[in-house]
């Protein structure tokens, strides 16, 4: 047989707490789904696809960036070693263009000899 117990009451009074409360959080909820849905479209994106060390002082990275077509940007790449030290950067200028996505080709020069190359970020300019 089991024992069914009952959950405890709340306090005379403050059932509108609870309601305010519940109502607040599913105003925040929808508030926060909103921006994140209404911002996705002005966001900046980039994919390292391939890299090659090249020698010693050089990797070529491929990457792809996905922005609204009208906005430049400034793509920083990185060449990274062993222990994950940079051994050679380069900043790559991307100019507004009618596609939204857009594959590019870079090379870095390295102080050191490579193991990969990646794109750290694109920011607005």
């Amino acid at each position: 047989m089991a024992i069914v117990r009952a959950l405890p009451r709340p306090a005379p009074g403050t059932g509108r707490w609870w309601l305010f409360g519940t109502v607040a959080i599913v105003l925040a909820v929808a508030a926060i789904s909103w921006v994140s849905l209404h911002d996705s479209g002005n966001r900046i994106t980039a994919t390292t696809v391939a890299y090659d060390v090249v020698d010693d002082s050089s990797v070529l990275i491929r990457f792809d960036v996905t922005r609204p077509p009208q906005l430049s940007l400034s793509c920083t790449l990185r060449a990274l070693d062993g222990h994950f030290g940079v051994v050679g950067s380069a900043v790559v200028a991307i100019p507004p263009g009618a596609e939204g996505t857009t594959h590019h080709v870079a090379t870095i020069r390295t102080a050191a000899r490579a193991v990969t190359g990646v794109v750290q970020d694109c920011v607005r300019t």
